[in-house]
């Protein structure tokens, strides 16, 4: 099977799978829209944002062993065997929660910082989210450690292994690399880093901010062999408010904020919100019934792999479409005055977000053309905290992001290419 530009669900099954989302067409006030802003936070699953809803209804503490408080208390702990076990990949190990990913992030890169007292330095690259870059930075001055960065390759958009090597020796303590980059969408061989820097130093932890590639592909915490990993439901289809990480079992042990008295692996604090995993529950539900269509495998995990491969190959699909256009409307790669920025030719190593501008019009400008035509995407510019370091690491002052999701049809990508040309030719009147 030729997989390098991808494979398309049949137009039924796409449609099938956009009408399970919230207002993927339009926004019930401002009408129409293609919305490519789904780095940003995805589009709602319905189901999610129902369960959600279902089960915030009751007022019961979900920590009582009797009546609904058992049934509630069934969702968080059913949902972190499946957050564990389905998404990340794990066998073991434990289950941070907290109001948002990156809280998860500074949470779990404190833990190992304050707790390990050998190691120099800790290491980070300079495409890292605020969150995981500022976490590592942040303890290495808490701890006394050398903070180190290492630069991307600005013409893959990426982070290269051999770079890597460059940065990590025998008393570095900790590696924070990205799954995938939130401007580029190159996606990082987590697993040849991690392998390569644990020739170095055996003992080294590695983390990865997966919050960009969760959505797109599989995680594999235990393939990778990664300490640390993170995700966000509310760019993942779901719901805002929660974010979950990975910690491994070296880590889960390791003294943390909980209360004196729990287990030495909880890193719950305070009661848990059985709504939220009722949400993130019906992700992973829906994602194995992609799964289903195309695998026979009875196990979730099977099923969740098969589904997120099938929904990287419609994205990989949809990419190569939207850079390379037909014989009716012309890709990204062929409007003139259009520049697709860290562009490669093995989008194989690439998430469904491309970087781009148009010559001749400011950023923040061009989005707003984009939502006269009815279209949402959003720049990432030099200006922002979210966005400097990362732009200028690539090399570039900005970039106007553009990311749909695998239910969008081909029919949607054409028209955000019609409508980018109308854009560009605007430049010259």
């Amino acid at each position: 099977m030729d997989t390098e530009h991808g494979i398309l669900f049949s137009d039924e099954y796409q449609k099938s799978l956009k009408e399970q989302f919230y207002y993927a067409d339009e926004d019930p006030v401002h009408g129409p829209r293609l919305f490519f802003e789904n780095s940003g936070g995805s589009l709602r699953l319905k189901k999610a944002v129902e369960a959600k809803c279902a089960v915030e209804q009751f007022p019961d503490c979900p920590e009582r062993v009797r009546g609904r408080g058992l049934e509630l208390q069934a969702y968080v702990k059913n949902g972190t065997k499946e957050i564990l076990e389905v998404v990340f990949g794990a066998s073991g190990g434990a289950l941070l929660t907290e109001l948002s990913a990156s809280q998860s992030m500074y949470q779990a890169v404190g833990a190992i910082m304050e707790n390990v007292k050998w190691g120099t330095n800790a290491v980070t690259s300079s495409l890292e989210h605020p969150s995981a870059h500022d976490a590592v930075e942040y303890y290495c001055g808490k701890t006394g450690r050398e903070f180190r960065v290492v630069p991307a390759n600005k013409t893959t958009g990426g982070i290269d292994p051999d770079e890597v090597m460059k940065y990590v020796d025998k008393d570095t303590c900790l590696l924070s690399i990205m799954a995938a980059s939130n401007i580029s969408g190159n996606i990082m061989d987590i697993k040849e880093i991690a392998r390569r820097a644990k020739e170095v130093n055996p003992d080294i932890y590695i983390v990865s901010d997966a919050v960009q590639h969760a959505p797109h592909a599989v995680i594999d915490v235990e393939d990778w062999d990664v300490d640390v990993a993170n995700f966000a439901p509310y760019k993942f289809f779901g719901i805002r408010g929660c974010g979950y990480a990975y910690v491994s079992d070296r880590v889960a042990r390791m003294p943390h904020h909980k209360l004196i008295h729990k287990d030495a692996d909880v890193w719950s604090l305070g009661t848990p919100a059985p709504a939220d995993f009722a949400a993130m529950m019906a992700v992973i539900d829906y994602v194995c019934a992609i799964g289903e269509q195309f695998s026979d495998a009875s196990d979730r995990r099977s099923l969740y792999i098969e589904g997120m491969n099938r929904i990287h190959l419609q994205e990989r699909a949809l990419l190569f479409r939207m850079l390379e256009g037909t014989s009716e409307v012309p890709g990204l790669r062929h409007i003139d005055r259009v520049e697709v920025y860290v562009d490669m030719e093995d989008l194989t190593c690439k998430d469904l977000i491309i970087a781009m501008g148009i010559k001749g019009i400011e950023y923040s400008e061009c989005v707003q053309r984009y939502l006269d035509h009815g279209v949402t995407v959003f720049e990432r510019l030099s200006s922002s905290m979210y966005s400097k370091r990362i732009v200028e690491a690539l090399g570039i002052e900005g970039a106007i992001r553009v990311s749909p999701l695998h239910c969008n049809s081909t029919e949607d990508i054409d028209r955000f290419l019609s409508i980018t040309k109308e854009i560009a030719e605007s430049v010259s009147r």
